[in-house]
């Protein structure tokens, strides 16, 4: 639209639609006393806006069969809902008045301020999940994204405490350049852009000052940290561990290589380098797997597995071993061909997943303008070589990219 307030829509048959908004503000945004902001309006824009209470909002959406949710990521926070594809005028108008019009009365606030606190214990309970946010402090440790998605018991105290901050906050970062409306489902395109039009497009054309971005570019260009290794005692029956290191960012060239090459090493299926190595035939964890993770303007890669203590040093040997054979033996065309019929079948069945699906296209939408589908993402996956595969291993998997955390 003209004030910047991005929108994409991808019609379907379906008679269920996805509908939300996708705002690019989230923890990397945040300074370190106001660290769980992002996380604290995702949940506090729930609890009532000037023409909706908590209850009422949760009946509007529930009441008619849907679905309402809403997640935080580093640089994301999006809302969403599926519902019948008749409803979606209802549902888009709700979420714009979520964004828009919340009143964060503190009686509420207050309330959902434990709600977080509880959460955060209750992942504090999960050092299978938890392992990731300690391992992003220590790769990205200096920067905004180091810090945790949820805040901590202190910095929510300070932000609760501060009627407007959470409102000043969202009026900094919640600008149009920032937000992607979108929809999937039985819907004519006409319609969701008429609606988008209605519901945001008398917002002002603001710029997001950009100032983070900045900062981590800076971060990244003067960072001297030396710290490679943390270990943290967990009182856990197993040791859970993670290996990984920093990578290439959204829109990098060598990003769909990475996607590619991560499947093979440690992706979603049995059959992967890790799973076969540490699982099938050496029997020492139950879970191994890797991921590629890229952001804006950096990124990483890991590898987590737990394993029995006295399995620790064999398991993380074995790790070792798969990081340097990808990074010294280029993959035969054979063994390549596999990995890429394997990648397209993966990818066809994860489209399958249409509130996924929907999610993705917004991001796609939020930092490229464009919303491919996932045979022409393929499709570009499939020019990939050997030989740039080992160039990305090479880069990525060198010992001087190398961070290792555990808990025990």
């Amino acid at each position: 639209m003209p004030n910047g307030v991005k929108i994409v829509h991808q019609w379907t048959p379906s008679p269920v639609a996805y509908v939300g908004v996708m705002v690019g503000a989230g923890t990397r945004h945040e300074q370190p006393e106001e660290n769980g902001m992002a996380h604290y309006i995702e949940h506090c824009v729930f609890k009532g806006t000037a023409h909706h209470s908590a209850r009422q909002i949760i009946h509007a959406i529930e009441g008619i069969g849907g679905e309402i949710n809403a997640y935080t990521t580093k640089e994301e926070t999006t809302f969403y809902a599926a519902i019948l594809a008749e409803h979606v005028q209802l549902t888009l108008h709700l979420i714009a008045e979520m964004l828009l019009e919340p009143v964060f009365k503190k009686e509420e606030t207050d309330k959902e301020r434990m709600v977080i606190m509880d959460e955060i214990e209750s992942y504090n309970d999960s050092p299978s999940e938890l392992i990731y946010d300690d391992f992003e402090s220590l790769v990205f440790a200096g920067s905004s994204l180091a810090l945790p998605i949820l805040g901590t018991k202190k910095t929510l105290r300070h932000l609760s405490a501060k009627p407007d901050y959470a409102k000043q906050w969202m009026q900094q970062h919640y600008t149009p350049d920032r937000m992607v409306v979108f929809c999937q489902g039985n819907v004519k395109p006409e319609k969701i852009f008429r609606l988008a039009e209605r519901e945001f497009g008398h917002l002002q054309p603001r710029l997001s000052n950009g100032n983070d971005s900045r900062t981590i570019r800076e971060w990244i260009e003067n960072d001297t940290e030396t710290t490679r290794s943390a270990h943290f005692k967990k009182h856990t029956h197993q040791v859970h561990a993670m290996v990984g290191g920093r990578a290439y960012p959204l829109g990098h060239d060598k990003q769909l290589a990475t996607f590619l090459l991560n499947n093979i090493l440690g992706g979603g299926s049995l059959n992967s380098r890790l799973n076969l190595s540490l699982r099938e035939a050496r029997g020492l964890v139950y879970t191994v797997e890797s991921t590629y993770t890229p952001l804006s303007d950096t990124g990483y890669w890991c590898i987590y597995w737990a394993c029995d203590p006295e399995d620790y040093n064999h398991s993380l040997g074995l790790v070792h071993n798969e990081l340097a054979k990808l990074s010294e033996q280029p993959l035969s065309e054979s063994a390549l061909k596999h990995a890429l019929v394997q990648l397209r079948g993966q990818m066809a069945i994860s489209a399958q997943n249409r509130e996924n699906s929907a999610l993705a296209m917004a991001k796609s939408m939020l930092y490229h303008g464009c919303a491919p589908l996932w045979e022409e993402t393929f499709a570009k996956i499939a020019e990939t070589s050997s030989k740039t595969l080992l160039e990305v291993a090479k880069e990525l998997f060198c010992t001087e990219n190398r961070y290792i955390l555990t808990y025990e």
